[in-house]
């Protein structure tokens, strides 16, 4: 890589952790213009990180389409935006299941019995939200296992990744509780750069 391209990408990384700052501080304090704004630049600034550290063209769409995820929960298109983290999680197994380091069944048996406990607790206040949200928690958890297997750190996205859905979860079934937003979010952030960055040259070796 060189020198040029490595302060490009350093400066981007840097505008993608100012910009999840801003956004999780407007959540705390709900600036709404500022959340909204915020929050659809995210994305685009990972993806063009990303493309600074030669990330593959499936983890490239992953985070494209988390980018149109999250453009449409802002417009309160709910199951489009989930179906657009549910393409983004589709092309993160893709990477991960392609390459893994290790299958640990044992971290495949945590993970689903995590998703069963979480989908018996959340489901008599989903309604008819039931199914979809269990069919979505299921691709996050199977993301949550792929990534882990893939190395650590990935592993550790994965893991935030689920988090923060979990926590939109809660509200949904009606056990919402203060601070819960910029969990939400600050696990989102910091979930994304770990998936990815498990996978380019900055990511942690196995």
């Amino acid at each position: 890589m060189n020198l040029g391209r490595l302060a490009r990408g350093r400066r981007v990384l840097a505008g993608f952790w100012g910009a999840t700052v801003v956004h999780v501080a407007a959540v705390a304090f709900d600036v709404r213009i500022l959340k909204q704004a915020s929050k659809v630049t995210l994305m685009p600034l990972l993806w063009q990180w990303s493309r600074t550290q030669d990330a593959p063209p499936l983890l490239q769409a992953a985070l494209l389409a988390s980018a149109a995820g999250d453009l449409l929960l802002e417009t309160d298109l709910q199951l489009a935006g989930m179906a657009a983290f549910a393409a983004a999680h589709a092309c993160y197994l893709a990477v991960f299941l392609a390459d893994p380091a290790q299958r640990s069944w044992r971290v495949l048996a945590a993970y689903a019995a995590l998703w069963a406990a979480l989908i018996a607790v959340l489901s008599p206040g989903l309604g008819n939200q039931r199914v979809p949200v269990a069919v979505y928690a299921l691709l996050l958890t199977a993301t949550a296992v792929a990534s882990r297997w893939h190395n650590p750190r990935s592993g550790a996205g994965g893991t935030l990744f689920l988090v923060s859905d979990a926590l939109i979860a809660l509200r949904m079934a009606g056990r919402d509780f203060r601070g819960r937003d910029a969990l939400v979010m600050s696990a989102y952030a910091v979930g994304q750069y770990l998936l990815v960055s498990g996978v380019t040259k900055t990511g942690h070796p196995r």
